[in-house]
């Protein structure tokens, strides 16, 4: 009888907290809260073993969600700095994500509610830990994407980080890679994150980016240059003519992005260019 594992045993005895089950050597505690269903002494039930609260072996009938042998996507339950995320796995204890393996930035530690797909490790002394799924892991159970969700949008959990970006796991089961470029924040270690496939690679993996369309970037580029032009009086001496390096600086956009914002400034009767500058109109509702 060791904890993490399974086994069918005896119902040998009923005392007032739970059952006493026995392999015809030892005897362990299924606890009443451990019980699933109506049992009674004599029968067969099939347990798996767990430390108890005062770190004695005991015997529970719920399932695990994860094992040694098998990975899931567990839920975070809490997060707790010095030690790292406890997830649920289905038992009355949660298992804990050491913060070693977790990533090294604080702020994109999981949260919970997030989900982490993780297998279980039990400790010499009978403690569980939740470890994160490994890209050996991972792959051989992703599906392969075909050409046919280029530019779709597609919902994904975020399973493990790398300096250049973050990999995710879709709802359809696609592995996928967003780009540090291809993002304005960085998403955590297990939150869910819907974005558009930019690319199908030979591989049938996907790369992914979590930026707006430019057709729906527009109106935030456009806000911040109205916002400007709001700050100084309604005017400014930018244009559609002016220097990339100046609309740069000024910005943060790239002379094409100017351009197509002022343009839909333009378009929608809000601005209109004069002698180098660009203006609110007098009808405009500042």
């Amino acid at each position: 009888m060791m904890p993490g594992t399974f086994a069918t045993l005896t119902i040998d005895e009923k005392v007032d907290f739970g059952y006493f089950l026995t392999d015809g050597k030892e005897r362990v505690l299924l606890h009443h809260n451990e019980v699933v269903g109506e049992i009674e002494v004599g029968e067969e039930v099939e347990v798996f073993f767990v430390l108890d609260a005062q770190d004695r072996l005991a015997a529970t009938m719920k399932k695990p969600l994860i094992t040694e042998d098998t990975y899931a996507w567990v839920t975070v339950v809490d997060v707790v700095e010095e030690f790292g995320a406890f997830v649920d796995i289905g038992l009355s204890k949660d298992a804990l994500v050491a913060k070693d393996h977790l990533p090294y930035l604080r702020e994109v530690w999981p949260k919970p509610g997030d989900k982490l797909y993780c297998t279980l490790k039990v400790s010499g002394n009978g403690r569980f830990f939740a470890r994160l799924a490994t890209e050996e892991i991972v792959v051989p159970l992703s599906k392969k994407a075909d050409r046919s969700i280029f530019n779709k949008e597609v919902t994904g959990t975020v399973y493990r980080m790398i300096v250049a970006g973050s990999f995710i796991l879709t709802e359809e089961g696609y592995k996928g890679f967003i780009h540090s470029s291809q993002r304005t924040i960085e998403p955590r270690l297990g939150e869910t994150v819907t974005g558009r496939v930019i690319d199908v690679k030979e591989d049938g993996t996907v790369n992914v980016s979590l930026l707006p369309r430019k057709h729906e970037a527009l109106s935030g580029d456009a806000e911040r240059i109205y916002g400007y032009m709001q700050e100084r009086g309604g005017a400014m001496p930018y244009t559609d003519k002016s220097d990339p390096d100046d609309i740069k600086e000024r910005f943060g956009l790239s002379k094409g992005a100017f351009k197509r914002a002022l343009g839909h400034l333009m378009k929608h009767g809000r601005v209109y260019q004069q002698d180098g500058w660009t203006y609110f109109k007098e009808n405009n509702d500042q």
